[in-house]
Parts: C-alpha cells; structure tokens; sequence
C-alpha cells in the first residue's frame, strides 16, 4: 500500500529533493498534499505533475490564480492553510521542511491527528523540543528524522539498547569558513558565506552552518530525540562529510553511519522506513577513491554559536527557543546586507543574556518567548 505523504516547504531544498524521491518511487508513495511559499512557478510544476489534492500557498492572491489553473486541486493559503495541509489531509506522514519556527504548529497538530512525523525543521525540536515529544508520546506518534546527522544516530541505534550508549557524536563539516579564525571573519561577503563546500542546502541552513548554529541547533535535537543529556553528546570536525555521525557504546564499541553528501538519502530513509528501498541515480560512496578522512576536535572558542547553543540547552525552559528566535532574525538580516556575518552571535548571545528564562515551558510561553525575542533583536539592531 503507499504511503500518503503532504509536504511542507516544497519549493525549498530539502522539499524538492523529497518530491523527487517521491517521483522516483511511485508504488511507494504518494504526494497528497503541500505547502509552499512565494516561488509559485514551482509549484506549478509540482501540481502539474503530482495533482495533491490539496496545496497551501502564503498569499491568497496566488490561491486564487492557482485555483483558476488547476480546478480539480483545493488551494488554501497562510497560517491556516498550513495547519489544513499538516493535519486535515488524512495523510500517513507529514514531512516539514519549512524554514524556522513556523513549522512548530503544523507539527503538533499533526501529531494530534495521529500523523507520523518526518523532521526536517530543526526549529521545531529546538524551540519545543518538550512540549513536541511529550505529545508524541502521549499519542504514540514517531517521530523520524530526516537530519543526516540524526538519520546516521538513528541508523546505528537499529536493533541496539538505547541504556548501552556512551554518547553521540554529531560530525560537522565546518561550513563555508571552517579554515579561518575569528579574525578572518571580519568582512566576510554574504556570496562567500553561501558556498558551502559539501552539501546543496538552502541559504538559511548555509549561513547557519558557516556560523554554526546548525550543529547547535542539531545538538538540542539529539537532546529530545534521544533522550540524551548534553554532557553526552559531542561535536566533532570531519570536513569530508561521510561520516554523518556515530555512537560509542558502554563497551567502546563505535558505529558510524558513511554515505555520499546527498540528502535524498535520509529523506528516503524517513519516508520508507522501517524498510530500505532502491535509491534512485544514485551516489555510490567509493572509500577508495576518497582514500581519507579527516578528523578534528571541535574549538567552541572558534564556534562560538556552537557553544552559545550548549549553554541554551542546558538552561532548558525558554531559552533555547529565545537563542533560536535571535538567530533566525540575525541570519535574516545578514542575507539582507544589514549587518555583517560577525554580528550574527553577537547578537544571539546578547538577546540569551537579555532573557527571563521560563523553566517549565508551555507553548504559550515559547511562543511569547519568540515574539518578543525577535522584537529585541530587532531593536539590537536598528
């Protein structure tokens, strides 16, 4: 039987390589539903070849010309068209690959409906990590990851006791500026901070890397998707990117999970799973031809948004979602040309110190954290 999947964030990078791998399998599954953003064009293409039933668009004007074209498809737009497509499409997965904490109320109401969940939005986990597995569990709902990293950890915990984990390790690539000191920083150009050396991703999860906020942000994932504290789970310099992360065990025993740089593969592994399916043109990973792989213990000095990320989540409560607030209003404003790449943890780390922590986070309170967060750094930096 196919797995019915809606989409959220299908005209981003992460959504078009899941269309594609859901084009690749048409027996396997198929595309009921879908949100997107301003990049209409796109989602022309999609509708033309998919027909969801339903797609979600930001504006309604572009609901209206759309619905116009494509008479037999159900147009919705904005904040309420993404909670129809997250939850009302009778859909077995939800995959959300919308950028920032947008996504954090699409998935709990998809979670109350009973609909697995494939977890692209790093915000989500990070901002209410709590509050989003509490539900899960409540509703014996899965939660997947499509994160290489937490796709590699989940990978190597197949068939192991989750009591028999030393740690995790979160490999990282070290972005566009992983060669240059703090020093070097100063001056860096938005179109140099974009070149990601190893992986194709969106401009938002670019920068996040170059700073990296990415792997913070993935580290306060790990916390809430498996259950880890913070002292146990570490960061290490791989700069190649096949080794998307590992687990040491009580016995020193070490499983990593390798692959080629393709994010097609875990998005594929997410949707199929707990099978393993064909992967289409794919990536064959050649240990041979790469013949080396490079290791480095991480310089949270260096990183400082890495460590920033640490110190959120072990205060808990709000503070990771006012860090995640902060950072996703300065990376906005570095793409925008209003500030320079170096600003970007200066400011997070000042709205982190600017901020009353709540410690027993209900999602009112993370909500009211994030909006008044954003209206600080804004603030910061008129």
């Amino acid at each position: 039987m196919k797995k019915k999947i809606s989409l959220l964030g299908a005209t981003g990078s992460i959504g078009l390589q899941t269309v594609d791998v859901i084009g690749a399998h048409p027996e396997q599954f198929e595309l009921t539903a879908l949100s997107a953003g301003r990049n209409i064009g796109k989602v022309r293409e999609i509708a033309a070849a998919f027909r969801p039933p339903l797609i979600s668009v930001m504006e309604k004007s572009d609901a209206d010309t759309l619905r116009a074209e494509f008479p037999d498809i159900t147009f919705v737009h904005g904040a309420e068209g993404l909670e129809e497509v997250a939850a009302g499409s009778g859909a077995d997965i939800l995959l959300n690959s919308v950028i920032g904490s947008v996504g954090l109320k699409p998935t709990l109401s998809a979670i109350r409906e009973g609909i697995a969940i494939a977890i692209a939005n790093k915000e989500t986990l990070v901002a209410a990590g709590d509050v989003v597995m509490a539900e899960a569990r409540k509703r014996n709902v899965p939660i997947l990851p499509v994160d290489s990293e937490h796709s590699a950890l989940f990978q190597a915990l197949n068939g192991e006791q989750p009591k028999s984990i030393e740690r995790l390790i979160l490999t990282a690539s070290g972005g566009s500026f992983r060669d240059l000191t703090r020093d070097q920083l100063q001056g860096v150009t938005l179109e140099q901070a974009l070149a990601h050396p190893n992986w194709s991703m969106g401009n938002k999860l670019t920068i996040d890397s170059a700073t990296m906020f990415n792997k913070g942000l993935e580290v306060i994932e790990a916390h809430h998707l498996f259950d880890m504290p913070y002292d146990r789970i570490d960061c290490l310099l791989h700069k190649e990117s096949i080794i998307h992360s590992m687990i040491e065990f009580e016995d020193t025993s070490v499983m990593a999970q390798l692959g080629s740089p393709d994010m097609r593969v875990p998005i594929q592994y997410a949707l199929s799973y707990p099978e393993r399916i064909p992967m289409a043109n794919p990536q064959r990973l050649k240990l041979e031809e790469i013949a080396t792989l490079h290791f480095q213990a991480m310089d949270y000095e260096r990183f400082k948004a890495l460590a920033l990320a640490y110190e959120a989540g072990r205060t808990g409560g709000t503070m990771p979602a006012a860090m995640n607030a902060a950072n996703e209003v300065a990376v906005s404003q570095f793409l925008a040309g209003r500030i320079p790449f170096v600003r970007i943890d200066e400011l997070v780390e000042q709205a982190m110190e600017q901020h009353q922590t709540v410690k027993e986070a209900t999602l009112e309170a993370i909500l009211e954290t994030d909006a008044h967060t954003r209206q600080i750094v804004h603030s910061m930096i008129k």
